[in-house]
């Protein structure tokens, strides 16, 4: 059975699709991971619909309780390795969080475009992505990813929801992937929008400089299965007001980590805040160094010193 991008096998167990109850909500059994394709045109039909419907405001614990479930998750070994080489990460058989967050997305995308999840798919904004990896998850390890939503808040520019998603092994938590989205335009009913600034960002000393080609967000829809067309097409970038294609965040998110390379162990934090897209093709500044608790990155545009996204990664010890 096939994931996202067709080349990482599913092996569901037997069950019901309708899933059973338990505490933190009903969990729905999935057979397989579902395909990206459909599930984007669903939630192009959904978008579509709130449009029409004009749906500008949202109610607190309108959230869904279902969670979604993929049992038996075994990861393809050319899947692996193409990821790595795009990457930059080096050759292993231990999954990269980055991977692990690619094998969970597409269970994720089948929650949001349920009909009872409250938010349009189109548009979203990924503003922020915390990840913990408890220990290495190893090519040939059986891992059962299971996601949910939560936190629906009030934003200055709309409302944000994380979509939380598990991955274990033999019943163990290996791994936990937190994903905020931004939706904006809309309104959370009741709550005053907070007016709070982004924090003013200080150019630090490069540490190197990637040049990302214009083929960057098909390279990255090619191994993540994530073909939203604002990263692979320049009109449909332009229909959502960027004058050309942007990379995906999670690709430099991912390319990031990548340089901090084995000194972050196998059990780390992993946190990243996006800000400014990349457009591309472009060249951007890079600084990824040893801090207090670990190392600290940055990537910004190094002509106007605007940041495209900051972060941490934090030894598990």
């Amino acid at each position: 059975m096939s994931t996202a991008t067709g080349r990482s096998g599913a092996t569901g167990r037997s069950g019901a699709a309708d899933g059973s109850e338990r505490a933190g909500g009903r969990v729905v059994e999935l057979p397989a991971t579902p395909g990206l394709a459909g599930l984007y045109g669903r939630g192009v039909v959904g978008s579509a619909r709130a449009a029409v419907a004009r749906r500008r405001s949202v109610r607190p614990g309108s959230l869904p309780g279902t969670r979604l479930r993929v049992s038996g998750v075994r990861p393809d070994p050319t899947h692996l390795s193409d990821y790595q080489h795009l990457l930059h990460e080096g050759a292993s058989d231990v999954l990269p969080a980055g991977f692990v967050h690619v094998l969970a997305f597409p269970v994720a995308t089948a929650l949001m475009v349920r009909p009872d999840f409250p938010l349009p798919l189109l548009g979203m904004v990924h503003v922020a992505n915390r990840v913990e990896q408890r220990r290495g998850l190893r090519l040939g390890e059986a891992l059962d990813v299971e996601v949910h939503v939560r936190d629906l808040a009030a934003h200055r520019a709309g409302v944000t929801v994380d979509v939380v998603a598990e991955v274990s092994v033999d019943g163990e938590r290996a791994w936990e992937g937190v994903s905020t989205y931004l939706v904006k335009g809309v309104r959370l009913d009741g709550a005053e929008r907070p007016d709070g600034a982004r924090d003013s960002f200080e150019v630090p000393v490069p540490t190197g400089q990637w040049r990302l080609g214009a083929d960057a967000g098909r390279r990255y829809a090619a191994v993540s299965g994530d073909r939203n067309p604002i990263h692979t097409t320049t009109l449909a970038a332009k229909a959502f007001g960027f004058p050309r294609t942007i990379a995906h965040g999670m690709y430099t998110a991912a390319r990031a980590i990548a340089a901090v390379g084995p000194a972050r162990g196998e059990a780390y934090r992993w946190d990243v805040e996006f800000a400014k897209p990349v457009l591309l093709p472009s060249t951007v500044a890079v600084r990824v160094a040893p801090d207090d608790d670990g190392f600290g990155y940055a990537v910004w545009n190094p002509r106007k010193g605007t940041p495209h996204l900051t972060g941490s990664v934090t030894p598990l010890r």
